[in-house]
């Protein structure tokens, strides 16, 4: 037998021990590397889809509000459709509460009491304008509801990334560079001021919160549901910009 003698096992251990700590290191940063490649928050998606939000949010529906050059066809067809849609996201709204855990709650019901607000406010602006708030839903406004209401079975964590996705797209299409023309410019105050903003960005850690203890399926499924919204945004803007041409 082969006896090893004392500085030389001192120093096979020593290398033994070395290469265990490079390991452990390496897998330590493997560990912090995956975890951070599989993490999901709004703000990446923003980022990763940042054209597909662009679309989602400037589209010349809203430019030529500001420009006061759209047609009154148009944003009547807007108006009265957001409407339809507004009912059926306050639907959304309270879904999203239900399935929320009880630290959400403050957040989302302030939302909830705006949205009763709103759809008031709706029926006012369709009355100033004799508008019927009550037509059928056009397809592409049909097809957003349906969404919405497919989110009912979706896990927490998918309607939040979404809800704050819909609330998100109110908030930057209407707050355009320069001053909107009368007489959109209160359409533009309702969903691009301070106080709605700040409403968002509380939405948004809501939905990071959960985000983060999410499984990699659930974390795919909100990024679905984040592509679906934004084009459904798209759609809906192009519904009511086209309205003239009908």
């Amino acid at each position: 037998m082969c006896k090893l003698s004392g500085g030389s096992l001192s120093g096979k251990l020593r290398h033994i021990l070395l290469s265990l700590r490079c390991t452990d290191t390496l897998l330590d940063t493997t560990k912090i590397s995956t975890g951070a490649s599989m993490s999901l928050t709004c703000q990446q998606l923003l980022e990763k889809y940042s054209q597909t939000w662009h679309d989602a949010t400037l589209h010349p529906f809203l430019e030529q509000c500001q420009s006061g050059t759209i047609k009154p066809e148009q944003f009547n067809t807007w108006l009265v459709q957001d409407y339809l849609f507004v009912g059926e996201f306050t639907r959304m709204a309270a879904r999203v509460l239900a399935a929320s855990p009880l630290e959400h709650f403050d957040v989302l019901l302030s939302g909830l009491n705006a949205l009763k607000d709103e759809l008031n406010w709706f029926r006012e602006k369709a009355t100033e304008r004799r508008l019927n708030l009550f037509p059928r839903k056009q397809p592409t406004c049909q097809n957003y509801c349906d969404f919405m209401d497919s989110l009912a079975s979706a896990p927490y964590p998918v309607q939040a990334a979404a809800f704050w996705a819909i609330e998100l797209a109110y908030n930057q299409g209407w707050q355009l560079a320069g001053k909107m023309a009368e007489p959109y410019t209160e359409f533009a105050n309702r969903w691009g001021n301070p106080g709605f903003t700040e409403y968002v960005k509380l939405l948004e850690k809501q939905a990071d919160e959960v985000l983060q203890t999410a499984t990699q399926s659930i974390r795919h499924q909100a990024e679905d549901a984040f592509l679906k919204v934004t084009k459904l945004e798209k759609e809906f803007w192009q519904m009511a910009f086209t309205a003239a041409q009908v």
